[in-house]
């Protein structure tokens, strides 16, 4: 059973647990989309095939909200968001070398992928392939004693890998991430989607889900992490 934390006729958001695909690949791996549709055609007793448009992805190893459009109309329009920056995904992260790390700023570079392995590298720009992937960061603590900073970041595009290539780039690569820091196999990174804020499709109506993140990455930074939702919860209703 599919972690569903809203749901109506247009609009279903989900939370994705770390090591399952958002979207099936060449693996053949089970995917949250392909759970989703067998809950609603088991829920709702459909039919035949089920409609439900993805709207936007997140990596394997990662976990948090996706949205996903139960209409055509709705998934046009949530993609129309994401196009033009309204619908705002917000992640926490864990990174490596906390000591060093500057209080908030921005990154900019250029990633280009290896279309043999998959693997993401910045590049120059103008490099062949390269596209222009930005965000923002604001680190939220640090633990001394694993070095390491619990970090609030902001897309500003939306690029596969971005996060952890961008960080990893700058020096401080994601605990766990196997692909572009150290890790184990198996092992969640310490990416979690924890807002997504979005306009109803139908309704118009601006709307704002909230994730806790989950990992022992994490666990030591349980406290910033309550008071950083309770923000964002706060703000939300105001």
């Amino acid at each position: 059973m599919p972690e569903i934390v809203y749901e109506d006729n247009h609009l279903i958001v989900a939370v994705k647990p770390p090591n399952l695909l958002t979207q099936g690949d060449a693996t053949g791996d089970d995917c949250l989309l392909d759970q989703l549709k067998l809950y609603i055609k088991e829920r709702y007793h459909k039919p035949g095939d089920v409609y439900l448009g993805l709207v936007h992805r997140l990596d394997r190893p990662a976990g948090g909200l996706v949205a996903f459009a139960r209409t055509s109309k709705a998934a046009s329009r949530l993609s129309e968001q994401l196009r033009t920056h309204a619908m705002a995904r917000e992640y926490l992260a864990v990174a490596e070398g906390g000591a060093s790390m500057p209080d908030a700023g921005e990154l900019h570079d250029w990633l280009v992928q290896d279309e043999e392995t998959g693997r993401v590298r910045a590049a120059s720009p103008g490099a062949p392939g390269a596209k222009e992937a930005r965000l923002s960061f604001r680190v939220l603590g640090r633990d001394a004693a694993l070095d390491t900073a619990l970090v609030h970041v902001r897309l500003q595009t939306g690029r596969k890998h971005q996060i952890r290539v961008q960080l990893a780039h700058s020096g401080h690569p994601l605990v766990a991430d196997m692909r572009y820091g150290r890790g184990v196999r198996g092992q969640p990174v310490a990416l979690w989607g924890a807002v997504l804020r979005l306009t109803h499709p139908t309704r118009k109506e601006p709307m704002t889900f909230l994730s806790a993140p989950r990992g022992d990455a994490f666990f030591p930074y349980a406290a910033l992490i309550d008071g950083f939702l309770n923000d964002q919860r706060k703000g939300a209703d105001l």
